[in-house]
């Protein structure tokens, strides 16, 4: 086929706006993921005031009230361990990050994963699987290995697991690292953290199991709807159930049913997942870099959970070993609220340019 000088002219045209609008890039390994602009946001360091000038523990949670106006957060009792204190691990912030309620003392030994269901009650889980050092005090004094659900009085409504056994049954877990209630009222826990079962489990709200996904001997894996350190859950307005499945450096999205719909390898190494109403996707991504994820940057990568595609990336210059960001969510506003665990801080983000 022979074309004149301007169809080649008008050819290239296109092709390079195809290519503007695509805006794709290869990554290694083979991943694509879109472009994006510059960071958007500015960071507030060590945002929020725990009660008695207390410092900030690790944060492991964090979770908008339904009030719409103030922000809930555990953390490991001023240091990264709850075992034998007495200090309240649960705090709910109003937007000036003061503390207005605190709870939770003496319940928790290495609280882990974090959820409010649709009613306000509390959900968390105690993420310290057998064998891991930093569970042992809590091992000792017959805690651990459970889901707990609390009122926001701290009254505890209902327990899942036995406390100090690790099992892999329907009434054992070893570490859960999460926890996701849905609209109807079902638990989705992951089982568990580093070494643990490796599975995603689903209960009635009564404690009923349901269903379950991977887990079994030898359960890490890198099979499709299997696991290797399923380290949180969220769920979209479709009620889809995203697994950071991190050891493996991908979200794995399952239905209701627990059938797989999707993996995605474009968040590089998920610890923690927020989706908000808008089905506005948040993934912090604190592990990336040469300790486990080498070719990755760490930071929180932002994007629509509709479409896959990411839109904005916050970068985590400070850490290259250790842990950074593993847990966030964002408010009413758009701001993310972030717990930094290598650095035992807790962050605020907000948006300063479109």
């Amino acid at each position: 086929m022979h074309l004149s000088q301007n169809g080649l002219n008008r050819t290239f045209l296109a092709l390079l706006l195809a290519l503007s609008v695509l805006s794709v890039v290869e990554l290694q390994g083979g991943s694509t993921a879109q472009a994006v602009s510059e960071n958007p946001y500015q960071v507030i360091y060590n945002w929020g005031e725990l009660p008695d000038g207390r410092e900030m523990g690790v944060v492991t949670g964090v979770h908008p009230d339904p009030d719409g106006e103030h922000m809930w957060i555990v953390e490991r009792c001023s240091t990264n361990q709850c075992a034998g204190s007495d200090l309240s691990p649960i705090h709910k912030l109003d937007s000036n990050g003061d503390v207005v309620k605190s709870i939770g003392g003496g319940l928790f030994a290495w609280p882990h994963g974090f959820d409010l269901d649709s009613e306000g009650n509390l959900w968390v889980t105690e993420g310290a699987p057998h064998g891991d050092a930093r569970g042992a005090d809590g091992f000792d004094l017959g805690m651990g290995h459970q889901v707990i659900k609390l009122n926001q009085n701290g009254e505890v409504l209902m327990r899942l697991g036995e406390a100090g056994v690790a099992g892999d049954d329907a009434t054992h877990f070893n570490g859960p690292s999460a926890v996701q209630v849905a609209p109807n009222g079902d638990v989705w826990i992951a089982d568990g953290h580093r070494g643990g079962n490796n599975r995603v489990l689903k209960f009635s709200a009564v404690g009923e199991l349901l269903l379950q996904l991977g887990g079994g001997i030898d359960s890490l894996s890198r099979e499709v709807s299997r696991f290797n350190d399923p380290h949180d859950l969220k769920m979209d307005s479709q009620g889809r159930l995203f697994v950071a499945d991190r050891g493996n450096n991908r979200i794995q999205i399952f239905n209701q049913q627990g059938e797989l719909l999707s993996i995605w390898t474009q968040f590089g190494r998920p610890s923690g997942i927020w989706i908000d109403a808008n089905d506005k996707i948040y993934v912090a991504d604190g592990m990336s870099g040469e300790q486990w994820n080498p070719g990755w940057q760490r930071g929180i990568r932002i994007g629509d959970a509709k479409t896959s595609w990411i839109t904005d990336f916050i970068p985590d210059y400070e850490v290259q070993n250790g842990s950074g960001i593993e847990f966030l969510a964002t408010d009413a506003e758009g701001s993310i609220y972030a717990g930094q665990v290598g650095r035992q801080r807790f962050e605020k983000y907000v948006r300063v340019r479109p």
